[in-house]
This record gives C-alpha cells, sequence and structure tokens, in this order.
C-alpha cells in the first residue's frame, strides 16, 4: 500500500504514470541516474516525459518561450472561452425588450453558439490530431472575429443568432486545446500551476467579464459589447500567427517514462549519457529505437527552426489514421472509468454554476431586488473572487502538494496524489443550497453573491484537481479526454438553457439549487474510489485497453 492508503496493483509490476519523481535512497539510482533533472529547486526532480535532444522538441524550448505562447493562448481562452458564452448574461432582459421575444428565447441564443461548439469538438480533435493544434486555433480565431463583427452589425433576432453560431465556431478550439498544450510543454511538476491559470479562465474569469459588460449593456447599449470586442480579437489572431509556433510534436516514445509499463529506464539513461559527448550525438541518436505509429523525425539531430520557419501554418503530419477514427477517439476514451468520472464531475458541477448565470437576471431584476442590467453583471463579483480564491489555492499547494506525497513514498509520483485538491470541492454543496435558499426568500444580494462565489470556488478546486489527474494518469489519451469533456459540458449548457428558466420560474429558486446541491454532493462522493483505486485502474486499463482492441489510436501515437 502507497503513501495515504493508495492499493498496489498486484498484477502489473510497473503501472504506467507511476514514476520516480524525485531520488530517494531506495530508489534505484543506477536506472536513472542519466536521466535528466530539473533546476534550482527541482534539482532533484526527475523530469517528466524526459525531453529528447532535438531543439524543436516544445519540452527543450526557453521558459520564457513557454511563457509567451501559454500567455498568449490564455488571452485566446480569456476571450473565446470566458467572454463568448456569457456576453449576454447581463443583457438579457434588455435584448429581450428590445427584441419584443421571452428571456428564453434570447437564452437559447447563447444555447445554440454552444451546441454548436459542442458539435464541432470532434471535427477540432480530429484536424489537431492529424495537422497539429496551431492551424486550429488560428481557425478558431478567425470565427470568433467574424462572429463578432456580424454580432455588431445586426439589428434583428436572426442576425443575432447567426453572429453567435459563428461565435461558437471559436470556442472549442481554446476550451480543450490549450488545456491539452500543458502536456507538450510542461512536465508533470510543472503542470498543475498552469492547469490552475487555464480552470480560472475557464470558470471564474467569465465573471470578471459580466462586471465588465453589465455596465456597458445599461449605458452604451448591448450592441457595444460585440463592438468593443473586435479590437481584441483582431490582436489575438495576429499574436496568434506570429508568436505561437506548433507544439504537436513526434516523440520517440521512450522518453515518455510516464507512459510506459516497465521500470527498465537503464537504455534510455544510457543514451542520455552519451549524448552528453557533443561530438557523439547524431551518431548516438540514430541507435534509438523508434517505437510508433505515425510519422517520425528523421534519425540524428535537428537544426533549430528559425523565426520564419515556425510562422508555418501546416507543419505536417502527426497521426496516420484516418479523420473518420480521429472524430471516434474522443468518444471511445469514455471507455476509461476514470477519464469518464471526470468528464461527467467536471461537466456536471459547471452545468449547474452555467444555470446560475442563466438564471441570474430572471432572479435580481424582478422584485424584490429590481436591479438593472449594471446591478445584475456586478453581482459577478462574487463568484469571481470565489474561482480566484480557488485557483490561487491549489495553483500556490497542488505542485509542491504533489512534490510532498512522493517524498513521503519514497520518491515515487502518483497522479491520484492530485485528488487531494478535491476536497475544498464540498463548498459547492453549501453554495448552491444557500444561493437557493436566500434567492427565494429575496434575502441580501450581498449574501447571494457571497454563495454564489462559495459554490464557484468549489468548483473550480473540483476541476483543477480531476483534470490533472487525468492529464497525468492518462497523457497518452488526454487530447481526446478534454475534448471529449468539451463536448459534454457544451451540450449540457445548451441542454440547460431550454429549461431551466421556465424550470425557475415556475419552483422557484430554492427547489432548483437544492436538486443541483444533491446531485453535486452524489458526484463529489465517488472521488475517494478513483484516489484508493485508481492505481488499480490504471493497471487494469493497461491491461485491457479496449481502445487497442477496436483499433483505435490516441495521443500516444501522436
Amino acid at each position: 500500500m502507497g503513501f495515504l492508503g493508495i492499493l498496489e496493483s498486484k498484477s502489473l509490476a510497473h503501472v504506467p504514470a507511476t514514476v520516480i519523481l524525485s531520488e530517494q535512497e531506495s530508489s534505484p539510482s543506477e536506472a536513472t541516474a542519466g536521466l535528466k533533472r530539473g533546476t534550482g529547486r527541482d534539482a532533484d526532480i526527475i523530469l517528466i516525459p524526459q525531453p529528447s535532444e532535438d531543439p524543436n522538441d516544445p519540452l527543450n524550448w526557453t521558459a520564457t518561450k513557454k511563457l509567451v505562447i501559454m500567455t498568449i493562448v490564455a488571452f485566446g481562452s480569456v476571450l473565446y472561452a470566458a467572454v463568448l458564452a456569457p456576453l449576454l448574461s447581463p443583457a438579457l432582459v434588455v435584448i429581450a425588450l428590445d427584441f419584443n421575444v421571452t428571456i428564453a428565447d434570447i437564452t437559447v441564443i447563447s444555447g445554440y453558439m454552444l451546441l454548436v461548439t459542442g458539435s464541432v469538438g470532434p471535427i477540432v480533435s480530429a484536424l489537431a490530431r492529424k495537422y497539429g493544434k496551431r492551424p486550429m486555433l488560428l481557425i478558431a480565431s478567425l470565427f470568433g472575429l467574424i462572429g463578432t463583427i456580424v454580432g455588431s452589425a445586426v439589428y434583428s433576432y436572426d442576425g443575432l443568432l447567426a453572429g453567435r453560431i459563428i461565435q461558437g465556431g471559436s470556442i472549442s478550439a481554446f476550451e480543450s486545446l490549450v488545456v491539452s498544450m500543458i502536456g507538450d510543454l510542461f512536465f508533470v511538476h510543472q503542470r498543475g500551476v498552469y492547469m490552475t491559470l487555464i480552470q480560472f479562465i475557464l470558470g471564474a474569469a467569465s465573471n470578471f467579464s459580466a462586471i465588465i459588460v453589465g455596465p456597458i449593456a445599461s449605458n452604451l447599449g448591448w450592441r457595444y459589447l460585440f463592438h468593443m470586442l473586435i479590437p481584441f480579437t483582431a490582436l489575438e489572431c495576429l499574436l496568434l500567427y506570429f508568436f505561437v509556433p506548433e507544439t504537436s510534436y513526434n516523440r520517440d516514445h521512450r522518453y515518455d517514462i510516464d507512459e510506459l509499463s516497465n521500470d527498465n529506464l537503464a537504455d534510455l539513461a544510457k543514451v542520455e549519457a552519451r549524448h552528453a559527448n557533443a561530438a557523439m550525438a547524431e551518431k548516438e541518436t540514430a541507435d534509438l529505437v523508434h517505437i510508433q505509429t505515425s510519422t517520425s523525425s528523421p534519425p540524428g539531430l535537428r537544426h533549430k527552426k528559425t523565426f520564419v520557419q515556425e510562422l508555418a501554418i501546416f507543419t505536417g503530419t502527426y497521426s496516420d489514421d484516418n479523420l473518420i477514427q480521429l472524430m471516434i477517439a474522443p468518444f471511445a476514451v469514455c471507455a476509461n472509468m476514470a477519464v469518464l468520472w471526470m468528464v461527467i464531475v467536471t461537466g456536471g458541477l459547471t452545468a449547474f454554476f452555467v444555470a446560475q448565470s442563466y438564471d441570474m437576471a430572471q432572479i435580481f431584476m424582478a422584485p424584490p431586488y429590481l436591479l438593472s442590467a449594471a446591478g445584475v453583471g456586478y453581482l459577478s463579483l462574487g463568484p469571481f473572487l470565489g474561482g480566484l480564491l480557488g485557483s490561487i489555492l491549489l495553483g500556490l499547494t497542488l505542485d509542491p502538494l504533489i512534490k510532498w506525497c512522493a517524498k513521503k513514498n519514497k520518491g515515487i509520483y502518483e497522479p491520484e496524489y492530485r485528488l487531494l485538491g478535491m476536497i475544498p470541492s464540498v463548498f459547492t454543496v453549501i453554495g448552491l443550497c444557500l444561493f437557493g435558499y436566500l434567492a427565494e426568500q429575496g434575502k441580501s444580494f450581498y449574501a447571494t453573491a457571497f454563495f454564489h462565489g462559495m459554490d464557484l470556488f468549489g468548483i473550480v478546486c473540483a476541476a483543477i484537481a480531476s483534470s490533472t489527474y487525468v492529464l497525468d494518469a492518462f497523457r497518452d489519451i488526454s487530447g481526446e479526454v478534454f475534448i471529449v469533456n468539451m463536448v459534454f459540458k457544451n451540450f449540457l449548457f445548451y441542454g440547460f438553457s431550454y429549461f431551466v428558466n421556465d424550470w425557475t420560474a415556475r419552483e422557484g429558486p430554492a427547489i432548483v439549487f437544492y436538486v443541483f446541491a444533491g446531485v453535486a454532493a452524489a458526484m463529489i462522493l465517488t472521488t475517494p474510489v478513483f484516489f484508493f483505486w485508481g492505481k488499480k485502474y490504471r493497471s487494469f486499463w493497461h491491461r485491457h485497453n479496449v481502445l487497442k482492441k477496436w483499433g483505435i489510436t490516441t495521443h500516444a501515437e501522436m
């Protein structure tokens, strides 16, 4: 039994994703002596996965270059994944009066946008697997720019619907591919802080946009929401083109030591040691046995690409599979129970929060509150701060926590340690219950905003913990996992847009949010199953991988 009660597998000597993270006296130092390690405070940390000798390997890029890339794609995530979906929420009543339709009719417009987002997800996944992430991000940003221009120029319900549908084509890539890019660029011990950043953007940053768009809609009119977004979407297109190169990379599978099912690191360590002699590097690199199913790099070291070469939109193919197989893969990965659990938990909890945003104008612009669109927007400060606190908490503690757990576990890292970050998710249940109760009773909107923030605090913690767990435990299918997660969430959001406003009007917010809280509690209580038995399941999945039996290849073969 491992540290904190993680159950060991009796069927597999080494379970994939269980790795030596730091040297201990009990670790086989002769097997790891030649492996690359971190620097500074992380000098004792073995880099997982091991970077290759190719300077074009994203793992070998400088910290500054990685930070620039993540900043730009995070900015895109703010614009498309965080701002677009709730863009109209504070102004629902204003727009409904302008077009002489019901609030539900305006809510459905955003629902259709999310339906498009979910529907194009498998296509985005397949094309990104085949041709890389860069072209998909560029195309997505163009959809966002065009949709925003359309939304700013129309004066009819159907025109607004058309603009929102076009905008829907931009969200998928910035909600899913950005997450898998973290695995392309960063080592295991670095991923927590970047995953925290992205989950903060996807969860909490949308509330900050509501604080801004509410006053804009009240003082300038709702069309200015689109007018003012245009220059930012145009800037994102330019930044992506010039400063975000392709991060997909065909790496020798031997370097992916977190995906191997054996502890035979000696061969790789010897190769790494030989590469220390630059004169022998090109000759010795050719000795590596390339384990692959797709296009691979030629033997020998490559020259570093120039800035102009990195501007290429298409950089080759990263899979030999046909697009139909690649489109099926995101759904097929749900045969993995840990993946299915993460998809349901994060999708369900996030859907409950989105349902709150659908209800905000309906609840707080009506008696007894009678707030303006700006006032409704200001209420989003509560969930913004809650999401910010959750992100700061896990951003500061999750990576140090898993390092501490690994040291207590004789230097061995288990992905299940990431699930300790699920503990604060219990605040989601409390927040949902009390938000519904206070809104039903017409109590202080300051109090409702506080508990709105409390439930998002828990949701962000749950999303960060479960996502980093799956990224570390099943990195070989991470691209497909986050695509299907995005598809599931957006289909849920679309479905909720059809009934949540009418349900709230009929039953009142208390009943609605009590139900949400009960379902949230049930989902959160399943976490210990994957914490204690997760390693056994990883062993089972490796020995009975149905994707291989079905002939479906995934990110591992990229």
